[in-house]
C-alpha cells in the first residue's frame, strides 16, 4: 500500500499527526480484515470485508498527502527541491522492510501463502502491478500497491520541477483535474474493451483485477486527492483554514460519502462501480483526511497511544501479515483449531503483530538512523558550501 509508516513530524506544517495516525490505523485494520477473507475464516469476516479493499485507497490518499506537502513545503519556502534527499528518505524508509519480506517470500517456500509468484525482477523493479495474473502470481500480490506508490514517488517529483521549470504557476493546479478526469476515460475504455469481452468466464473476477485493479493509471484517484489536499494547505491556506473550520461537519459528510461510495461498489466489478465507484471512494477518504486534519474534529484531538503505534507498525504489517497469517494457520491447523472458527483469529493478528514489531525493531530502525546519518551529512556540506560562497 502504499508507504504506510510514520512521517517525520518536522515536515509535516501546521497540524497534528494525531487524526492522521488514526486514519492509519484504521486502513491497516481494514486491509487485515479484506486479506483474512482470503484464508480460513467465520461467515462474518467474509461478509464485514466486503468494503475492506478500500483500505489501500484510504492509504494512497495518506501517502498523497504526506509526500506531495513535504515538496509542496519548501516551493512555498523558496528552497529548491532536494532530489537526493527526497530519493534517500524514501529509500531508506521502504526498501529495506520491502527487501526483507522479499527474502522471506523467496528464501522460505513455507512462508507463500500461495504457490506461484511473479518473477523476482518484477518485484525489485516495482513493476509487478503490470499484467499480474492471480491465477499464476498470487503469492505477495499486495506488493502491487507498493508499486503504484513508488512509481508516483519517482515521478511526483520530477513532474514538480517540470512544473517550476515552464514557470506554470497556477496553471498547474489544471493538472490535478485534468488527470483525474482521465482516469474515468481510461478506466471506461479498459471496462468496455478487456473487461466486459471475458464476463461470464470463470476467472472473470481475476481478469478483471488484473486489467482494472493492479494497474497505476486507474489507481491514481487516491493519490490526486491527497496532492490536491496538500496544494490547498500548502499554497491556499486561508482556503484550507476555512475548508477545515467545521471539522466534525466534515467528518459527518465524510461518512456520507463513503455510505454513498459503498453503494456504488456493492459490484465493484461492474461499470459503475469500476468507472465511478473508485473515485468516489478516492473522494470520500479525501474528505475524511480533511477532517483528521481539522483543528475542531474529533479525530485531530483525540489522542492514541494504541492508534499510533498501530500507525508506526503499519508498512512492516502490511508487508508480512498475509505470510504470517498463512503460517499460523497451517501450524496450528494441525494442533486442532479450526481454521474457520473465531479462535483462530486472535493468534493470527498477534502474531502479524509480532512479526511487524521484529521487522519495525530488526529492520526498520536501524535504517533509519542510518538515513538520518546520511541527511546529517548531507546538510552539513551543504552548510559549509555555502559558508565558502559567503566567504569567497
Amino acid at each position: 500500500m502504499f508507504q504506510p509508516g510514520h512521517p517525520d513530524k518536522k515536515m509535516i506544517p501546521g497540524h497534528s499527526l494525531a487524526g492522521l495516525d488514526h486514519l492509519r490505523a484504521l486502513a491497516i485494520i481494514l486491509v487485515l480484515l479484506f486479506h483474512y477473507r482470503l484464508f480460513g475464516h467465520p461467515d462474518w469476516v467474509l461478509s464485514s470485508g466486503v468494503f475492506a479493499w478500500t483500505g489501500v485507497d484510504l492509504f494512497f490518499v495518506l501517502s498523497g498527502y504526506l509526500i506531495s506537502v513535504q515538496l509542496f513545503a519548501s516551493i512555498a519556502q523558496g528552497r529548491k527541491i532536494s532530489m537526493g534527499e527526497f530519493y534517500i528518505k524514501r529509500t531508506f524508509r521502504i526498501i529495506p522492510a520491502y527487501l526483507a519480506t522479499l527474502a522471506l517470500y523467496f528464501l522460505i517456500p513455507a512462508f507463500n501463502e500461495y504457490a506461484g509468484k511473479a518473477p523476482f525482477w518484477r518485484f525489485i523493479t516495482f513493476t509487478q502491478n503490470f499484467g499480474l495474473d492471480q491465477r499464476y502470481s498470487r503469492s505477495f500480490s499486495h506488493a502491487w500497491s507498493l508499486c503504484v506508490e513508488e512509481q508516483f514517488y519517482l515521478v511526483l517529483p520530477l513532474l514538480i520541477i517540470l512544473m517550476l521549470f515552464l514557470k506554470a504557476g497556477k496553471k498547474a493546479f489544471i493538472l490535478l483535474p485534468a488527470i483525474f478526469i482521465a482516469g474515468f476515460i481510461i478506466r471506461a475504455f479498459v471496462y468496455d474493451n478487456y473487461v466486459v469481452p471475458v464476463k461470464g468466464s470463470a476467472d472473470f473476477n481475476m481478469l478483471w483485477v488484473k486489467a482494472i485493479y493492479y494497474p497505476t493509471y486507474n489507481r491514481l484517484d487516491g493519490l490526486l486527492a491527497g496532492v490536491g489536499i496538500a496544494a490547498i494547505n500548502v499554497f491556499k491556506p486561508g482556503l484550507f483554514k476555512r475548508i477545515t473550520k467545521y471539522g466534525n461537519i466534515t467528518l459527518l459528510i465524510s461518512i456520507v460519502l463513503i455510505v454513498i461510495a459503498y453503494f456504488m461498489c456493492l459490484d465493484r466489478y461492474s461499470f459503475l462501480g469500476t468507472v465511478f465507484g473508485f473515485p468516489m471512494v478516492s473522494i470520500a477518504y479525501g474528505v475524511l483526511v480533511l477532517a483528521a486534519l481539522s483543528p475542531g474534529c474529533v479525530l485531530y484531538k483525540f489522542r492514541s497511544k494504541i492508534t499510533a503505534s498501530v500507525a508506526t507498525l503499519s508498512y512492516s504489517i502490511y508487508l508480512t501479515h498475509k505470510g504470517i497469517f498463512h503460517l499460523t494457520q497451517v501450524n496450528l491447523g494441525k494442533l486442532g483449531i479450526d481454521l474457520n472458527s473465531n479462535l483462530m483469529i486472535l493468534p493470527c493478528l498477534l502474531f502479524a503483530l509480532l512479526g511487524a514489531v521484529i521487522m519495525r525493531f530488526a529492520v526498520e530502525k536501524p535504517f533509519l538512523k542510518i538515513r538520518e546519518r546520511i541527511l546529517a551529512n548531507m546538510r552539513k556540506k551543504k552548510m559549509e558550501g555555502k559558508l565558502k560562497i559567503t566567504v569567497g
